[in-house]
């Protein structure tokens, strides 16, 4: 049968990746080869890397190029590694956006600049820049509840003229606004709101870029082939029986915490540890993440 998806430049199944630490806090290179195998082996055409869930925030420019590096030797022949490296500063993104094209990732992530609030010509001019700076296609990152800043559908429409500047990844969850730039540019979106990833996909995305795929990539590579397939019954029950993890990951406190939390209890990572001013899960949070990813069909024993 015909693929009914349109196609998908960085694979279909993506997950924001994020960064394992060791319980001093320092960056472990080791789990986080790790983790990336892990992902790959279960679902995962793709990682993104040091997006917001990777604590991009704290990690340090030394340190992002050493993780990129790592990834890619540990995955990069199986599956794409898209860089983040959006900052709301264009020479520091750019700078950025060079160092991971040193270490042979496949594409980056540019985040609308954030708090500095730039006006769309802002937006137009720093996308641009940073299109230019390499020779890697581009994903932008459209994500107005932490940016302050949602990227208009004209300045979509202008930027999506640059050759290497190709996907949208959504966090607006606007999907007619979002159905029109894909109708009009042509650019492949990606949700990035796992609450909203049978909707975009219905709406015309291309694919997947994930939080919860860190514990359920397999389930939503299955729901990505069953749209694909038209069998939109088989789609909506995977994502029905994933609501409690997405609820337990997405809104009970900030994603890495969770996130990292979920992997812990699966066997996965070692640490849970985040970096001020991120604060690890209590207890009591991760009791009830514990009945919710086993709800979700993610754990074997919710008392374990």
């Amino acid at each position: 049968m015909p693929s009914t998806l349109p196609p998908a430049p960085f694979g279909r199944m993506l997950t924001a990746m994020v960064t394992p630490f060791a319980a001093d806090g320092s960056l472990d290179l080791d789990q986080a080869q790790r983790l990336a195998t892990h992902l790959v082996d279960h679902g995962h055409d793709g990682l993104v890397v040091l997006g917001t869930t990777g604590e991009s925030p704290t990690v340090t420019d030394s340190e992002a190029a050493r993780l990129l590096a790592a990834v890619v030797e540990a995955v990069g022949d199986r599956a794409s590694v898209v860089a983040g490296v959006g900052t709301n500063a264009t020479e520091h993104t750019l700078e950025l956006a060079a160092q991971a094209e040193k270490v042979d990732v496949d594409a980056l992530l540019v985040v609308t600049p954030y708090y500095n609030r730039p006006p769309q010509k802002g937006l137009v001019a720093h996308f641009t820049a940073v299109a230019d700076a390499t020779g890697l296609p581009v994903m932008l990152y459209d994500i107005p509840a932490r940016t302050g800043t949602k990227i208009g559908a004209e300045t979509f429409a202008r930027v999506a003229a640059h050759d290497r500047i190709v996907a949208v990844k959504d966090a607006t969850g606007d999907l007619v606004g979002g159905s029109w730039v894909m109708e009009h540019t042509g650019l492949a979106y990606y949700s990035g709101d796992d609450a909203m990833n049978l909707a975009w996909l219905t709406h015309g995305a291309a694919g997947l870029v994930s939080v919860v795929g860190h514990v359920a990539g397999d389930d939503y590579a299955a729901m990505i082939r069953a749209v694909d397939t038209g069998d939109l019954l088989a789609a909506r029950a995977i994502q029905r029986r994933l609501l409690p993890a997405v609820d337990a990951i997405m809104n009970r406190t900030q994603g890495a915490i969770m996130t990292k939390a979920a992997l812990q209890l699966q066997g996965v990572l070692v640490e849970r540890t985040v970096r001020l001013p991120l604060v690890e899960a209590t207890t009591a949070q991760i009791d009830e993440l514990r009945a919710d990813l086993a709800a979700a069909g993610l754990l074997e024993d919710s008392t374990a």
